[in-house]
């Protein structure tokens, strides 16, 4: 079974985590109300996700 010679230094390690970068998210627009939402998530605005109301929302907001 093959094992290191050596510990790798941590920079090293580090090394290949450097080349991340984050993306901003894919937003879609919701079928029910028509607001941008992210893909495959409840929509904020009105609470409808695959056509289902799944939270329901406060009518009154500050």
């Amino acid at each position: 079974m093959a094992v290191p010679k050596g510990k790798q230094s941590k920079s090293r390690t580090a090394s290949r985590f450097a080349n991340y970068k984050a993306k901003a998210p894919t937003l879609v627009e919701c079928p029910h109300c028509h607001e941008l939402k992210e893909a495959h998530k409840v929509c904020g605005h009105c609470g409808f996700y695959d056509g289902k109301e799944v939270v329901a929302q406060d009518t009154e907001k500050k």
